[in-house]
């Protein structure tokens, strides 16, 4: 037998194996597939406990509207329910907290509960204060909890957390 041709065997039974093994491990290992919803629902009364109102309606009122528009292609008839738990929300600074910049740092936290898991969630937000926002601050305010929750939407609608 010539040297060649043990060569060429060995490299087709090595080839063999290498498409053998490589099918096996794509069969064990499939892509997970993301979590499809049926409904969203949101809650927020530890949020209105620590912060009150008007903060916890804005986020009741404006969290479902960006979770269903964020998660609108994973909705689907028989899928899970997501439940959404605000806890904490917390604005910074009317006037920036940096000594040289007026930015300051938004959080929003909580739980999102998927098939009875309860996975942490949490957005930030900067914002960039305005002299005209001493004058109008409700508005203002307003306008950082929007930024919080469609935040928080984008990072959930993204599959960041499940």
């Amino acid at each position: 037998m010539s040297m060649t041709a043990l060569t060429r065997r060995d490299a087709l039974a090595c080839l063999s194996l290498a498409s053998l093994f490589s099918a096996a491990w794509a069969r064990s290992a499939p892509a997970q597939a993301a979590e499809a919803f049926r409904s969203i629902r949101v809650d927020v009364s530890p949020l209105r406990a620590n912060a009150g109102d008007p903060t916890a309606a804005w986020v009741e009122r404006e969290l479902p509207r960006a979770l269903a528009a964020a998660l609108a292609p994973r909705m689907a008839r028989s899928g899970a329910t997501l439940v959404v738990r605000i806890d904490t929300l917390t604005l910074g600074s009317n006037v920036g907290s940096n000594v040289h910049s007026s930015v300051s740092i938004d959080n929003i936290g909580g739980v999102a509960i998927v098939n009875g898991a309860q996975i942490p969630v949490r957005a930030t937000s900067n914002y960039d204060s305005s002299p005209i926002d001493q004058t109008m601050i409700e508005q203002s305010n307003h306008a950082r909890v929007s930024a919080l929750v469609e935040a928080l939407a984008y990072w959930i609608g993204k599959g960041s957390y499940f």
